[in-house]
């Protein structure tokens, strides 16, 4: 739903306005109710979006460190921008909310005892690490149109693109690290410690990590 009221106010952006008013004006916030609305419910979304760590922990269930790290600084970067009205951010929100209603999609067919091809897994996965670099070239183009635009024309902070371009670098090497462990690296005979997403049961024992069926840890 979120992707869905906020999609066609970034692509009416992208088409009408061009690429520096997608990254430095704030106008999905400040004039546009539908999106600035939804804005604000992402926002919101990172609270109980902590649920899902919190289960994992009361199961007593492996929590890897990609997990919580992402989903405490997702939280912590999330709120301060929007103190901000941060005008980037309407490429962070429009990605994420993106990304997590295929991903969230995907959890609701395992969920259901419905498995996806394999490929489907990988592909969110892969979504996932192309959301990180997206993230990194915003940062790098706000900091671009900083140091040449007037002063004050951008509604982007330094402080704001130094942590940003911390956040999403260090995601970016964590996924890819996963990525690589959980799809590429696991031997014949040997048992991965990032195993893939769920797919289907097998008459071999499982170890459940705290989603419904779930053997892997795609994380959100």
């Amino acid at each position: 739903m979120g992707a869905c009221r906020t999609l066609p106010e970034f692509i009416h952006v992208l088409r009408n306005h061009g690429l520096y008013h997608s990254i430095c004006v704030p106008s999905f916030i400040e004039q546009d109710k539908v999106s600035g609305f939804w804005t604000t419910m992402f926002v919101l979304s990172k609270v109980p979006e902590l649920g899902d760590t919190v289960f994992i922990v009361l199961r007593k269930k492996p929590l890897i460190f990609l997990h919580w790290y992402h989903h405490i600084t997702v939280l912590l970067y999330t709120w301060f921008s929007f103190t901000e009205y941060t005008s980037s951010a309407r490429w962070f929100v429009v990605m994420n909310y993106c990304v997590h209603s295929v991903m969230y999609s995907y959890y609701a067919l395992v969920s259901m005892g419905r498995y996806p091809p394999k490929m489907l897994a990988m592909t969110i996965t892969f979504l996932q690490l192309t959301q990180m670099i997206v993230g990194c070239a915003i940062n790098i183009w706000a900091h671009n149109y900083m140091a040449t635009a007037p002063p004050h024309s951008c509604h982007i902070s330094q402080i704001n693109i130094k942590l940003s371009m911390a956040m999403y670098f260090s995601y970016f090497v964590l996924f890819a690290h996963f990525f690589y462990k959980a799809y590429l690296s696991p031997k014949p005979g040997k048992k991965a410690k990032v195993e893939p997403l769920p797919e289907e049961p097998s008459t071999k024992k499982i170890d459940y990590n705290g989603y419904p069926r779930q053997r892997n840890g795609v994380v959100h």
